[in-house]
């Protein structure tokens, strides 16, 4: 019964739920993107930085 009782719970408890509507989803993927993005590039120009110098230093 305890399996029966979680579902019901779960399922009350989705009703309260305030779904995003499409624009604020469209705009939060957006934002989501762009900002992994920005970020992977970020990491690659730094890592390429990184490997530029430690070869001018060891070679």
């Amino acid at each position: 019964m305890k399996i029966v009782s979680f579902f019901k719970n779960v399922s009350r408890e989705m009703k309260k739920v305030s779904w995003p509507r499409r624009k604020e989803l469209t705009n939060s993927t957006i934002t989501v993107v762009a900002t992994v993005a920005f970020v992977a590039l970020f990491f690659v120009v730094v890592d390429l930085g990184i490997t530029q110098l430690l070869n001018l230093l060891f070679e």
